[in-house]
């Protein structure tokens, strides 16, 4: 049984269903909650991710009794068809408490993608260790997290090490970036309208002065969908500061990340794709003043909120959140990375030094082995 109720978690699901089933055999049954990837994997799936992946606590609550009503469906699978196996995939509100009822049955629970507890309330870390059989984990630092606890922890690497070597390759040969004389930068504001609003803005302003310091450059946006794209165009025309050639593209973001010689990065796992490639940037976020006060009170003793900050353990890449977002911060931050050698050089080396630490690719097959430790 596989469970992932997330988009990003059906593509490692699906990723783990293949390497499983080569090590287990072809006529392994799967079943559980996914997406489109792990469907076509051949996983009988009891609900798909795209109703499951929800974001924000008032979201979720006003869909309480669906999510009530599919933990019973997949529990009661669980109890039915006793798999040999109970792997579940990030998405750990749901996840954990169906590896409770598995370990309850007998059936060995093995969660993949470790809870954000370096982040944010680590005193979840007895109970998570008590739910599961085993943790594999994406980051090197997450396994010491749960030493004492009797929980068995493996780090497999980042699979997204392997995930941006093939994009790449697939992309080579395609039709080229429009990108135009000039200095090369990307632009990544967010992919929800509301990142998007709070952060593209200031973003755009501090782009433009950047233009006025260095000379002439275009901004490529990469956008994940064409109604996402309109959305952002949309935004951009509203913006009365905003530089001379801004074009929004349409997927390829890993290939506009490797041709830019440095980035504005949202953020996320993007910044994570951005030192895999190795492309110099600097973090942004913004979130309303609410949201804000609220994740001060939640997340304890993490001193950066950037992937390719957090996973070095250092400053690498400079960090603009909040009111510190701002045009002059973001020009005065692009113009040193355009423009000086060893702040670029500087960047470079701990992007290599990250890409080490995260496995050097590999990590599926890795995980895959694992878990197989496991099945019954």
């Amino acid at each position: 049984m596989v469970c992932a109720g997330e988009i990003s978690g059906d593509l490692y699901g699906a990723a783990l269903v293949r390497a499983l089933r080569a090590r287990l055999g072809a006529n392994t049954e799967f079943f559980g909650l996914g997406g489109d990837r792990m469907r076509e994997e051949g996983v009988e799936l009891y609900e798909h991710a795209s109703r499951t992946g929800v974001i924000g606590l008032w979201e979720v609550a006003k869909r309480a009794r669906f999510f009530s009503r599919l933990l019973r469906r997949l529990r009661g699978a669980l109890a039915e068809r006793r798999p040999d196996l109970l792997l579940t995939v990030d998405y750990p509100g749901m996840n954990l408490r169906l590896a409770r009822a598995a370990k309850a049955l007998g059936v060995p629970a093995v969660h993949c993608v470790c809870p954000q507890v370096w982040a944010w309330r680590r005193g979840r870390i007895p109970k998570i260790a008590a739910s599961l059989d085993a943790l594999v984990c994406f980051f090197p630092f997450e396994p010491e997290l749960f030493e004492g606890t009797g929980l068995r922890t493996f780090f497999c690497g980042h699979p997204l090490v392997d995930s941006v070597a093939a994009s790449l390759r697939e992309e080579e040969g395609g039709p080229p970036l429009p990108w135009g004389p000039g200095r090369r930068v990307a632009l990544f504001a967010g992919s929800r309208r509301n990142e998007v609003r709070r952060i593209l803005p200031d973003v755009l302003a501090g782009a433009a002065l950047a233009e006025e310091a260095v000379g002439p450059c275009t901004f490529l946006l990469p956008v994940p969908t064409a109604e996402r794209a309109a959305e952002v165009r949309a935004e951009i025309a509203a913006t009365a500061r905003r530089p001379r050639r801004v074009e929004v593209v349409e997927g390829r973001s890993r290939r506009v990340l490797r041709e830019a010689e440095a980035a504005v990065v949202k953020s996320g796992t993007s910044t994570l794709e951005a030192a895999i490639v190795g492309c110099p940037h600097l973090v942004v976020y913004r979130v309303s003043w609410l949201s804000a006060a609220i994740l001060r009170r939640l997340i304890t003793g993490v001193r950066w909120i950037g992937l390719s900050n957090i996973v070095p353990g250092k400053d690498v890449a400079k960090e603009l959140i909040q009111d510190a977002l701002t045009p002059e911060a973001v020009r005065d931050e692009l113009v040193a990375l355009l423009d000086d050698p060893a702040r670029r050089a500087a960047q470079l080396a701990d992007f290599a030094e990250t890409r080490r630490l995260l496995g050097g690719g590999g990590a599926i097959e890795r995980a895959a082995d694992f878990i197989c430790g496991f099945a019954r």
